[in-house]
């Protein structure tokens, strides 16, 4: 007997659910073998060179056998849908009959009509997507398994299925996370396999696997479209439109298997019975595949089909209908758990019974999948109308490049949209051709159109797997008209044509306005070729171009008359980077202003370059981390230094101008390293620290401001007279999962300069806050007087919170500490409010 005790798969799979799927033979390693196998085909076991399962596979393994496949097999083609963050080439299986694959092109002709609501008269399309999360491994290793079954397979109902319909199959989702992953577990691994869960093969590394390379959970992403895979991932979806979505994950190692249907009173109300209908009569095949085996498993609780920007409730507003799956995890080849000895194999077998039950039960219900689908985006309410429309008008006064950002996810959502020919004014709102879009609210993605701007804040149940609000007019900060009504002739398919940088030889100065998303990146460019650029502390109207033109607080100013430079060179460089930014840049001939400030002003700060440090590692918040990270490095450019708290002590912080620090408990930094930091900020360094990392600031003294934690907050929730069984709907409560609520901004206060207006939404997550601070001028920012914009937030938050404190600007000797009770990064789609962290980073430290 193997040491590594991994099962054999032996297939037997015939149209009955009732016969066996799987059998195991304890005294071989992990193979696929049936009479009915075509031997010309490449097993994963030969491929391999080892028993499938044995090791953890490597994404290049995972492509290399795909591409061996269509190869080997008629039945097999590859579609490329792009590179992750690391550069590895993300991989998708077409399998179906060789006449079908003959036929590709006209098949996807006709896909794209789906969203046309016309009948459909094509296969039917099913997609089963595996280890989106990379550490979560056993469906990468199943659907290697699947696509050589399919691949190879002479059985009766494998040939029906594959001239009826065409499957996709996606290993792996997240190839960076998964090579994470697997580097750390097999190189754990020993000769004898080791159960505990404290040995290091199942215990990983900060960050795990999970996420990818810049610590994102791309099962969130679906929505925002922040990241390539994600992007790539949603194209796939929309080009083949697909009846099925399989979403195959794992879960924590002391549970069973889970499938929906989810938690019913958590389904989003937007969701049609139909699909979850459907979703019921699928999992009776799965069902009947766990219980061949054995194996229990649960529904209708734990996870729910509410947010729109996981892999399987994303299909669910797009007339498909997504199934999750969820395995227990062994972390590694074997673990203990409450259950008894679960094994990777026993994972992989699992995962493949209901890829092959989704199959099953798929074609069973293949009329009524596609009826389904077409009733979905049929109706009148589904067609563009001519003439005179109705729709959402959005518009981002004086930040194009925020509509651009909007416009990129609209249409990779498939979503129709126009843009405005002139200015229009709607009641008190000006929406100019520049910085507006306008969204028809009657087309084939209408449902989608409502998911991503839905406002509600009352629900049934307030249990969320996730966020309870993820409306995008908060997210992008835009002003916007509901039911807005407006002629063809205003609107256009064409953006407007972009500003077109040219300096005036009698030009002292150049402007630019501080609310344009691209002016940080343009700002940080300038910095690392030493050009000098300053800042406005205050507003003012100077002339450009022969009209008065006014600029807020937080405008920049970049002087033509700088030592090193000729006025040519600085011509030069801001030609190039008002292409590769493009936003607006205003030359104005004279140093007076109007009104306000002069350019030769000492209102007028310059800006020093920055060198930040990022505080990383066990005890801080991965998401919150990459978030960060990627903002600085992706967007900004600039050089951050990640640095892991256990190496924090021994970093000399004066190299340094920033130290940024997450949520986290910080708990192994110890008074020294406060006392160091103390220094840093007294000499002239700069803290940015958010949600936990402020609790441990103000316990070391060096936050004056007081920290609210969940402890305080649970206080507020009356639990008299509550029985047990009222006990998690008091937990539900109790749990912030992300809601949208609104800040008051101090609009002269530095941190505040670039957002426009004086409220801004951001997302809440967690359950902290500050105390009003004795020392003067320090409150940037602080919640509404009835904070609640959109999602969920109990009346005992939304009546604490009212008129409280949420950004604090304190300073400490010559440095400050930038302290925000919430995380204004959320999943890099905030851009609203990440205005607030190039402030810390490029205008506190100027700041007398």
């Amino acid at each position: 007997m193997l040491k590594t005790g991994l099962f054999l798969l032996s297939l037997f799979c015939s149209l009955s659910l009732t016969s066996p799927v799987i059998a195991a033979d304890l005294q071989t390693g992990l193979s696929i073998s049936n009479s009915n196998l075509d031997p010309e085909i490449t097993s994963p076991d030969a491929f391999l060179g080892y028993p499938l399962g044995q090791w953890h596979l490597r994404h290049d393994q995972v492509n290399y056998y795909l591409q061996q496949l269509a190869r080997d097999s008629a039945k097999v083609s590859i579609e490329h849908t792009g590179q992750s963050h690391e550069a590895r080439q993300q991989l998708t299986a077409v399998i179906t009959s060789s006449k079908n694959q003959e036929n590709l092109d006209q098949i996807l002709t006709q896909r794209r009509a789906v969203k046309s609501g016309a009948a459909q008269d094509g296969p039917l399309v099913i997609w089963l997507a595996y280890s989106i999360h990379g550490d979560e491994a056993s469906g990468v290793h199943a659907a290697l398994a699947l696509s050589y079954f399919l691949a190879s397979s002479r059985d009766e109902w494998v040939e029906d299925l594959l001239d009826e319909a065409i499957v996709l199959i996606t290993p792996s989702q997240n190839p960076d996370g998964m090579d994470r992953f697997s580097t750390w577990t097999n190189n754990y691994r020993g000769q004898t396999d080791v159960s505990d869960s404290n040995h290091k093969e199942h215990r990983q590394n900060w960050p795990n696997g999970r996420t990818n390379h810049y610590f994102a959970d791309l099962n969130r992403d679906l929505l925002f479209l922040r990241h390539p895979e994600t992007r790539g991932r949603v194209a796939l979806f929309h080009k083949w439109q697909p009846h099925y979505v399989g979403d195959f994950h794992e879960m924590g190692r002391d549970r069973s298997y889970f499938f929906q249907p989810g938690a019913p009173s958590r389904t989003n109300p937007a969701i049609p019975k139909t699909n979850q209908a459907l979703t019921e009569k699928l999992a009776h095949f799965h069902r009947a595949a766990l219980d061949e085996l054995k194996q229990s498993y649960f529904s209708r609780e734990a996870f729910d089909d509410f947010y729109y920007g996981k892999g399987s409730t994303y299909p669910d507003i797009n007339g498909s209908v997504g199934i999750l799956f969820e395995q227990a995890s062994p972390r590694g080849q074997v673990q203990i758990t409450q259950n008894g000895e679960l094994r990777l194999s026993q994972a992989i077998n699992n995962q493949l019974a209901t890829s092959i039950s989704s199959l099953k039960g798929s074609l069973a219900l293949k009329h009524e999948l596609i009826e389904y689908q077409s009733e979905f985006y049929q109706g009148r309410d589904k067609v563009l109308q001519r003439g005179r429309q109705t729709g959402f008008l959005l518009g981002a006064p004086a930040n194009r490049e925020r509509i651009e950002d909007l416009t990129q996810v609209l249409a990779q959502h498939k979503i129709k949209f126009y843009f405005l020919t002139k200015t229009v004014r709607q009641g008190s709102l000006e929406f100019t051709a520049d910085s507006s879009v306008f969204i028809p609210i009657n087309q084939p993605q209408k449902s989608l159109i409502l998911a991503l701007f839905d406002n509600r804040t009352e629900f049934k149940d307030p249990t969320f797997y996730d966020v309870s609000s993820w409306n995008l007019e908060h997210a992008y900060h835009l002003q916007m008209i509901r039911n807005s009504k407006l002629d063809i002739d205003v609107l256009s398919s064409h953006a407007p044509a972009k500003f077109n940088f040219q300096m005036s030889k009698q030009a002292v100065a150049v402007l630019v306005n501080w609310q344009q998303d691209f002016a940080a990146p343009m700002l940080q460019a300038l910095l690392q070729d030493n050009v000098t650029v300053k800042f406005a502390k205050k507003p003012f109207t100077i002339e450009v171009t022969g009209k008065a033109q006014t600029f807020p607080a937080g405008s920049l100013q970049i002087p033509l008359k700088q030592p090193g430079f000729s006025m040519v060179e600085i011509n030069n460089k801001l030609v190039k980077l008002s292409e590769q930014y493009p936003l607006t840049l205003y030359p104005v001939t004279t140093s007076a202003a109007i009104s306000g400030i002069d350019m030769g002003s000492p209102s007028f700060k310059v800006i020093k370059p920055i060198k930040p440090l990022l505080i990383t590692g066990r005890g801080t918040d991965a998401s919150e981390v990459g978030e960060l990270w990627n903002y600085l490095d992706s967007k900004l450019a600039v050089p951050v230094t990640l640095v892991d708290v256990d190496h924090i002590s021994k970093v000399n912080l004066n190299q340094y101008t920033h130290v940024i620090m997450v949520d986290g408990t910080y708990s192994s930094l110890n008074k020294t390293f406060a006392r160091k930091l103390g220094q840093f900020t007294s000499d002239g360094g700069t803290v940015i620290a958010q949600k936990g990392a402020l609790t441990w600031l103000n316990k070391n003294n060096l936050l004056k401001s007081d920290v609210k934690d969940k402890r305080f907050y649970k206080q507020l929730f009356d639990t008299r007279g509550l029985s047990y069984s009222d006990k998690e709907k008091l937990a539900a409560r109790q749990s912030i999962g992300g809601a949208i609520v609104e800040l008051k901004l101090d609009p002269s206060n530095p941190i505040s300069f670039g957002i426009r207006g004086n409220r801004l939404p951001i997302l809440k997550n967690m359950a902290i806050g500050l105390t009003t601070s004795s020392t003067p001028f320090t409150v940037a920012a602080k919640y509404a007087d009835e904070p609640l914009l959109s999602g969920y937030l109990a009346k005992e938050y939304q009546a604490s919170f009212s008129n409280k404190p949420a950004i604090v600007l304190e300073t400490l000797g010559k440095g400050a500490i930038v302290g925000l009770a919430d995380n204004l990064m959320f999943r890099n789609i905030w851009l609203g409010s990440e205005k607030i962290y190039a402030n810390a980073l490029y205008f506190v430290p100027a700041l007398d």
